[in-house]
């Protein structure tokens, strides 16, 4: 059975916009509140059941469900919300990663696999002929896997004997995209993992 951790959010989606000029635009979120849901906050509790590094101060990542899953609200605590996690079991685990406060050091947890997404690159021809009104079909888009890069290092990653930098092929759809500071990463089970590219 999983424990869990508190965190404090300053709001539960990120509905502004703010313009160069400093004028602030507000978003309607309702129609895609899976893009512009908060999926970061700072800890203010820790589970008692599970020993971690994880203080409070820190900053916990997590799934997009603790802020679109109203039971997970801390009643009596205005803004805190409760975030499900499991060592042992990754799948029951919402918490995808921490910054440490101090050191401002990223870190994987609860056995995820943090990757940098590495995106086809369109080449110059296949634009010009896109332009033109004609679709190149590529039969890469048929694999059944992708690649990133291994954003940070994780005990899972040392267990599988895969490092910080190494290049990935993932299971096609086994990705789940969040940010940290403004950068988009991949959270993935280590299930999903499918090879490691040699140099």
């Amino acid at each position: 059975m999983y424990s869990r951790f508190v965190v404090k959010l300053e709001k539960r989606f990120n509905d502004t916009i703010e313009l160069s000029n400093g004028t602030e635009l507000y978003l309607d979120t309702k129609f895609n509140e899976f893009a512009h849901r908060v999926n970061e906050g700072e800890v203010t509790h820790t589970p008692i059941k599970y020993k971690t590094d994880i203080e409070v101060g820190d900053t916990l990542y997590f799934h997009h469900l603790v802020v679109l899953n109203e039971e997970q609200k801390v009643y009596g605590l205005e803004n805190h919300y409760m975030v499900n996690y499991d060592p042992d079991l990754t799948i029951n685990n919402q918490c995808i990663a921490v910054k440490k406060k101090d050191t401002g050091e990223i870190k994987p947890i609860g056995g995820w696999v943090v990757l940098s997404p590495i995106e086809k690159k369109e080449e110059e021809c296949d634009a010009w002929l896109n332009h033109l009104g004609i679709e190149l079909v590529s039969l890469e888009d048929d694999n059944d896997h992708r690649k990133g890069t291994v954003a940070f290092e994780c005990d899972k990653c040392r267990e599988l004997g895969i490092k910080e930098g190494d290049v990935v092929g993932f299971k096609k759809n086994g990705d789940y995209r969040f940010k940290i500071d403004g950068i988009e990463y991949f959270r993935l089970h280590p299930d999903f993992l499918l090879y490691v590219e040699e140099n």
